[in-house]
């Protein structure tokens, strides 16, 4: 269990950050891990629990806390104390296929059930995930894994996300011949484009398609299947089709179309960007994104950003970055408590309120937060040209279960570039036409309970494509399950 009096004596200590004056120069990232005596302490702190609900994800009040991957956490911390880095990241790979994804970008639904929580600070898990990852690369403990033998069936994976990898890795090593379909010229789906470099370099999904490839996972990009590809030319060609195409559909802003008014974005075509921007250029730097252009750019301009969750963050420190005169973001739902709620007791997720680095960052250049709670946008105002001047915003409350305007609230802000991340309503209509997907209020793939094949077809679906947008974690957790049930319906079986 770690040290005996581990979590007595060490308190919780964190990857450092590099200061935000220091880092919004840049689109590296920016967390600095511990050395290894003082990662060894941090891990000694896991006690072992009885019921360890670390790895459990279960749902609490609506809300899941624990890992959805069932990571064996207990066991690789008591390891990575004990200094048995190799075993202790064959453990962390025998239920999660990505950890350098996860360690860097995953809110850690494992350290909201860590038992150390409960009363004090929960243990580590995220940071010594990462730092057995990276060591297993750095030290040569990850290697490619070709099956000796291959059954010769061939499977088609849609989407490059990261539940199209977790399928396509399970299945390649299970002995299929997997195929991955990619519309993007990278792979990655939201891990390439969606989520900025700052939290998570490219060149990590790059190493990760590497080792895919050596292991015999066949690449296809700049393909978009539904278009240049048809289904019937899939089905026809594979044993199994597997559609991992996310849940790109944005959800709209009715005042702000992005088709029509000039300044005005989704959140993620605007940080798929800078992203390409940035691939196109020889550095990181900011001064390299104008030298390549091409990009969305917010250098100078009021920016308003609607939607908090992780994209709107990520659009907040994306737009320091280019040099924005002015950043605010509009969240319509109340500002949560600093601490936990009575009515929200651990180990449930905790309801608080999250202060993350792209909030940091604005603080320190403008000096306040930028988040404006309870509201949104009313109208907006262009210019003669059809380009964005400013807009109005207007507080909302709920009422008898129905969000509506608070009256005389209205306010107008000078805006030039208007970001919408208010999150996605499911897959886009035209791959689940081609298919002839069945499909939930909200947009998402409908399979039997339990289940991710489209019934009586040789079609699946797993990711935020079935699920619904969600987070990285789930994403793996949905393509580890899914290839599970395409390798019993092409067998007969599974192991």
């Amino acid at each position: 269990m770690g040290k005996d009096t581990g979590f007595l004596e060490y308190q919780r200590k964190n990857n450092t950050d590099v200061p935000p004056a220091e880092r919004i120069k840049n689109f590296n990232e920016f967390h600095k891990p511990l050395d290894t005596e003082k990662r060894r302490e941090q891990a000694s702190r896991c006690m072992n629990c009885g019921v360890p609900f670390c790895q459990s994800a279960m749902n609490l009040g609506g809300m899941f806390t624990g890992c959805p991957l069932h990571n064996l956490i207990p066991e690789w911390n008591d390891e990575l104390y004990r200094g048995h880095d190799e075993h202790s990241f064959a453990r962390l790979h025998k239920t999660s296929n990505f950890p350098e994804f996860t360690g860097r970008v995953c809110p850690a639904l494992c350290e909201k059930a860590c038992m150390c929580g409960q009363y004090g600070d929960a243990v580590t898990v995220h940071d010594n995930e990462l730092y057995l990852v990276e060591t297993a690369y750095e030290k040569g403990y990850i290697k490619p894994f070709i099956p000796q033998i291959r059954s010769g069936k061939k499977v088609a994976v849609v989407g490059s996300g990261p539940s199209g990898l977790a399928v396509a890795d399970e299945l390649n090593h299970r002995g299929h011949n997997v195929e991955v379909f990619e519309r993007e010229d990278e792979i990655g789906g939201l891990l390439m484009y969606g989520i900025p470099n700052m939290k998570l370099d490219k060149k990590v999904i790059k190493r990760r398609r590497k080792l895919m490839e050596d292991e015999g996972v066949v690449f296809h990009t700049n393909v978009n299947v539904g278009k240049d590809k048809k289904a019937m030319e899939m089905l026809s060609s594979f044993d199994a089709v597997v559609l991992c195409c996310g849940a790109k559909k944005e959800r709209p802003l009715p005042v702000a179309d992005p088709a029509k008014v000039k300044g005005v974005y989704n959140a993620v075509d605007f940080l798929t960007s800078t992203t390409k921007a940035l691939m196109g250029s020889k550095d990181t730097k900011v001064t390299s994104l104008a030298e390549h252009g091409g990009y969305i750019d917010a250098a100078g301009k009021n920016v308003v950003i609607v939607g908090g969750g992780d994209t709107g963050n990520d659009c907040i420190g994306t737009v320091i970055r280019h040099g924005a005169k002015s950043v605010t973001a509009l969240e319509m739902m109340p500002k949560p408590p600093v601490e936990r709620a009575a009515n929200n007791p651990w180990p449930e997720w905790p309801k608080t309120l999250k202060t993350d680095y792209g909030h940091e960052e604005a603080i320190h250049v403008f000096g306040s937060d930028p988040r404006v709670f309870e509201t949104t946008v009313k109208s907006i105002e262009t210019d003669k040209k059809g380009a964005l001047k400013s807009i109005e915003t207007v507080k909302v409350t709920f009422k008898e279960g129905k969000l509506v305007e608070v009256p005389g609230t209205e306010k107008k802000l000078k805006c030039e570039l208007l970001l919408i991340a208010a999150g996605f309503i499911g897959c886009e209509d035209y791959t689940a036409e081609e298919f002839s997907l069945k499909r939930t209020q909200r947009g998402t793939v409908i399979t039997p309970e339990g289940s991710y094949n489209v019934e009586g077809t040789k079609l699946f679906s797993a990711g935020d494509m079935r699920r619904g947008q969600s987070l990285v974690v789930w994403a793996i957790a949905e393509g580890r399950a899914c290839a599970k049930e395409v390798d019993e319906y092409l067998m007969g079986y599974t192991n």
